[in-house]
């Protein structure tokens, strides 16, 4: 992204994954004036659940793919992992485009056809993509919250530890926790992952803020996805 570090072209994405619903102020207005109205025409139409397909696997391959990309071979573990995901998704998604713009469809095809836990189901990829993204807005978190107290490697360590390792099985931890400590210095991690142009050099406190400003963005979209996998008894599910 031209004059400016991809952390913007993310937050853009992120705001495109949502659709735009009536706003809850409207639905309030509607409420207060039920005194008068039949109570047939004051029921709001429920909003149904929506998560765009094509905007969130963007946003999951400029936060996730690319900056392993840019990482390197240390992160191919990683790397492979988000990489099958996001391509699994998208596989589906160009099958019926009509069907699978909403990421829930495909969470009710599966549920319907009783694939969902199958290893190579796209509930599993959506499961293990947004749990990836938890990670990343944990590291970032971490990155903001403790400028130069902690190293790189303890805030990687500590945030795999709360998002991905609960569901990891001893072999996918065993192989992302070195995988994982394999990341470059912390000043190293801004420049060369968060920054689109290596010679416009932004301020601190303006990385900052953009990172700030992307977690606000991101954490709650997460926690719509959580929700959404608990309705279908996906959200639990592991590896080896």
């Amino acid at each position: 992204m031209e004059n400016g570090s991809e952390i913007r072209s993310i937050i853009e994405e992120l705001c495109l994954t949502i659709r735009v619903t009536p706003t809850n102020s409207n639905q309030q207005e509607d409420v207060s004036s039920q005194d008068h109205k039949t109570p047939s025409s004051t029921a709001a139409p429920p909003i149904e659940d929506y998560i765009s397909t094509k905007h969130f696997l963007r946003a999951c391959n400029l936060l996730l793919l690319q900056p392993l990309d840019k990482v390197g071979p240390s992160m191919l573990v990683l790397r492979q992992d988000v990489h099958q995901n996001i391509e699994r998704l998208e596989k589906f998604l160009e099958s019926d485009p009509s069907s699978f713009g909403n990421v829930v469809e495909i969470l009710k095809k599966e549920a319907t056809e009783k694939s969902a836990r199958k290893v190579s189901s796209c509930t599993r990829a959506l499961v293990w993509l947004t749990r990836s993204l938890d990670f990343a807005v944990a590291l970032l978190d971490k990155l903001v919250k403790d400028q130069g107290g902690q190293s790189m490697k303890q805030a990687v360590e500590e945030s795999y530890n709360i998002s991905l390792r609960p569901w990891h099985g001893w072999i996918s931890s065993a192989a992302y926790r070195v995988a994982l400590k394999l990341v470059p210095e912390r000043k190293t991690f801004f420049i060369n992952l968060l920054m689109a142009d290596q010679d416009q050099k932004d301020s601190s406190d303006l990385l900052t803020q953009e990172i700030k400003s992307l977690t606000a963005v991101l954490s709650p979209l997460l926690d719509q996805i959580h929700s959404i996998l608990m309705k279908f008894n996906c959200h639990k599910l592991k590896t080896t």
